[in-house]
């Protein structure tokens, strides 16, 4: 079936990661088919080394007090040593899981993650220098920005880096395909941390580990949706052939 090239690249440029949502309900036929396109995507050999866990309703909400709750027993650990200490003498919050969330970037990598932050702070109207509103923006991670759906995506860990690029391949066809029904997606690593959380709602086998979450809803007019990050040109990473 014939498409026009051009209304393809209209249509995933408009694409923007959705920080604000209605409560109104993702309908289960629709999380389905979002999830059965997703499914159209390539995979190593075919194994689909991805599960997904569908929290909606009470589980949730419950999941949602339990990372507020953690996230406020830690966030004190960025403000010198007495918060750090005080934080491995509680125990609670600290990560259970996927600690690379929680690493400082590369050099290779952190001028791009600086300008982010900055440009998206600018843009929301919080100053660099106001740690609570920072921290009240993180929380809102939490909160899963207010969608109704979270998704966490569960990778096998036997293919490894493998399995990571299924999930990328499969996460990106089902964030197109809930763009292409109105609704509003943003992918999370902030929930990565604290896989037990999550292990505790739904049967999981010890053969997957959490690798993000992902919020689903319809998105709501707030200015945040709007904001649009800075986009890489396709020059910017082309590597240059050897001389």
């Amino acid at each position: 079936m014939g498409f026009d090239s051009n209304d393809f690249h209209s249509f995933v440029s408009s694409r923007r990661s959705t920080r604000d949502f209605l409560p109104t309900p993702v309908p289960d036929e629709i999380i389905e088919q979002i999830i059965a396109d997703g499914l159209t995507s390539p995979s190593w050999s075919n194994t689909r080394p991805i599960r997904v866990a569908v929290a909606k309703g009470d589980v949730r909400d419950r999941l949602s007090k339990e990372f507020l709750s953690r996230w406020e027993a830690i966030k004190g650990a960025r403000s010198g040593l007495f918060g750090k200490i005080k934080a491995v003498l509680k125990r609670k919050g600290l990560p259970t899981s996927n600690w690379i969330v929680t690493r400082p970037y590369h050099k290779d990598l952190i001028e791009r993650s600086k300008s982010q932050g900055k440009e998206f702070f600018s843009f929301i109207g919080v100053d660099r220098d106001d740690k609570e509103a920072r921290d009240q923006s993180w929380a809102r991670n939490y909160e899963f920005f207010g969608a109704p759906v979270e998704l966490f995506i569960f990778t096998h860990k036997s293919l490894r880096k493998y399995s990571a690029s299924d999930a990328g391949l499969f996460m990106q066809n089902l964030i197109l395909s809930a763009h292409s029904k109105g609704l509003g997606t943003c992918p999370q690593g902030a929930v990565a941390i604290w896989e037990d959380a999550v292990r505790k709602e739904f049967d999981i086998s010890k053969n997957y580990s959490l690798l993000c979450g992902i919020c689903l809803g319809y998105p709501s007019d707030e200015k945040i949706n709007s904001f649009n990050a800075n986009r890489p040109n396709p020059s910017e990473i082309i590597l240059p052939e050897k001389n």
